[in-house]
């Protein structure tokens, strides 16, 4: 059973949903029925992030937002492959189990690369794509105050002693101050509050493809040479043009390989565009899925 803190519950007003994958289960939100939308969150996020688009889309279509394994409200195992292609694995089970046909894939983060990874798969479920700050292909820096937290020993002691990874993003990827209140920020937090809770926060940025001896290079470069099938598969783009990590060359690279794509910039929104710019989002996704439907 899921008890969450009343703050939190106010803000996530979903029913819980769990699918056993070998061993550990996956959470996630299943709510509205209609066309299905799949949410993918990234790393240190969890379905929360996509709390207000559940609530405004639910009531006209199915929308799915699992945890991954070992993030939000998913189990934690401490011995677990966090690879991309486990990830991709696991989005791919619960996809199945749901039996999901014409999907809407939304992704943020990681959720890139992970959601892409599934729809590379199964291109056939694929109708649209919804684009949050992140990649599905190699290229690009990744910041110092990122790769140092791939350091041995700093890189432990920072993001499973002192959970340095998301308190650090509750304020380096978001801009408006009045967005991040004390509750928004315990839902941000509380999944990981402890040591035993952030494996998989760690185990995202060790698989962070710097080079091709990471796991994860391979995999993502398998994804990016499969992209341009998706050409004719209509997009909607959101982009925090403050974003520290997926900077606006990242979108000069989406738009270059979908040129037709609708393009939606927020010059006050940083990585967390979702989270600073929901209540303009939200209308204009309601605009872009309805013209598609």
């Amino acid at each position: 059973m899921i008890l969450l803190p009343s703050e939190i519950r106010r803000l996530y007003p979903f029913h819980h949903h769990f699918l056993e994958l070998d061993g550990p289960r996956m959470h996630y939100v299943d709510e509205g029925s209609g066309p299905p939308i799949v949410f993918l969150h990234g790393n240190p996020t969890w379905s929360f992030y996509f709390r207000d688009l559940i609530v405004g889309l639910r009531d006209q279509y199915r929308v799915i937002a699992p945890d991954h394994i070992g993030c939000g409200l998913s189990d934690k195992p401490r011995n677990y492959p966090y690879t991309l292609s486990t990830h991709i694995t696991n989005v791919e089970k619960l996809l199945n189990h749901l039996g999901l046909e014409n999907v809407t894939l939304a992704v943020h983060d990681w959720g890139g690369a992970i959601g892409f990874g599934w729809a590379v798969r199964h291109p056939q479920k694929v109708s649209r794509l919804v684009i949050f700050n992140t990649a599905a292909f190699l290229g690009g820096k990744t910041p110092f105050r990122i790769r140092i937290c791939r350091w041995p020993i700093l890189g432990e002691i920072a993001l499973l002693g002192f959970n340095a990874f998301p308190r650090a993003a509750i304020t380096m990827a978001c801009h408006p101050s009045n967005r991040m209140t004390p509750d928004v920020r315990a839902g941000y937090l509380h999944p990981y509050r402890k040591i035993t809770d952030r494996v998989a926060i760690l185990g995202f940025v060790r698989d962070i493809p710097l080079h091709s001896r990471i796991p994860s290079h391979a995999v993502l470069k398998e994804i990016e040479s499969n992209l341009l099938q998706f050409r004719d598969r209509p997009m909607t783009i959101f982009w925090g043009e403050r974003d520290f990590c997926f900077t606006t060359k990242f979108l000069d690279e989406w738009t270059a390989r979908f040129p037709t794509a609708e393009v939606h910039r927020f010059p006050d929104a940083a990585h967390y565009v979702v989270e600073d710019a929901h209540d303009r989002i939200l209308p204009l996704l309601q605009n872009s899925l309805a013209r598609y439907t």
